[in-house]
């Protein structure tokens, strides 16, 4: 049995790939922070942590893990005369800090196993560049520098890749999906004609950790609807 760990696996995208790994016999250790696991799966161990707390305890881990996804993110969308610094030091210590923290304590399982993989997320923004999004952007844009440098340094034993959504249907994206004007004109930006599903990415996310994805790394893989290379 494979071992996985989720940071982040109690709602949204880190939910539903903890489901999808359980289901197909794996053993999927889930932390979460402010939102309480629902779901009840024995192959689905879930444990608290804050990635934010200055020390950080993983000894419910085992020796050995195939994979490391971190989930946890945030969407601010503001002018950019309206974001404090403080504000791009939150973002940056959540998604990026945090990121470095937990891969840097669990490296040494990593290593142990035979094809380990780590999947991390940014934003179609960061790429395609929108309004509104420089802080998001920016902490994301971080994140894409961080993976191909880490996927240089730890081939060819550990794959490292990052998938860049466009706007997803999660508890994260609520404020702009909550009610069916903003669903349809969302869905109306991007080629597909639809906002994404938590389905959509954690596909994606099982792919990269899986080893039908053995000779991918360092990428960063767009799932967002075609909205990063197709004009609407």
């Amino acid at each position: 049995m494979s071992h996985y760990l989720i940071i982040g696996g109690s709602s949204g995208i880190g939910e539903q790939l903890a489901v999808q790994l359980s289901q197909a016999g794996n053993q999927v250790l889930a932390t979460y922070n402010k939102n309480e696991p629902k779901v009840e799966n024995l192959n689905i161990q879930y444990h608290h942590l804050d990635v934010l707390e200055e020390t950080i305890s993983l000894d419910f881990l085992p020796d050995a893990l195939v994979g490391l996804v971190y989930c946890p993110g945030s969407i601010n969308l503001k002018p950019f005369d309206r974001i404090k610094p403080a504000d791009f030091e939150a973002d940056y210590k959540l998604q990026v800090i945090g990121a470095i923290k937990i891969i840097q304590a669990v490296l040494p399982r990593l290593k142990k196993a035979e094809d380990a993989a780590i999947v991390l997320f940014s934003t179609v923004a960061v790429q395609t560049g929108l309004p509104f999004h420089a802080q998001v952007s920016a902490s994301k844009g971080a994140i894409e520098g961080l993976i191909k440098a880490l996927a240089a340094e730890f081939a060819p034993k550990i794959r490292v890749n990052c998938i860049a959504p466009s706007l997803t249907d999660t508890p994260l994206a609520a404020s702009l999906l909550n009610n069916e004007q903003k669903k349809e004109a969302n869905a109306l930006r991007h080629p597909l004609k639809r906002v994404g599903t938590t389905a959509d990415i954690a596909n994606m996310a099982a792919f990269l950790l899986s080893e039908k994805a053995s000779w991918i790394t360092g990428q960063i893989l767009h799932v967002d609807g075609g909205m990063s290379s197709l004009k609407s």
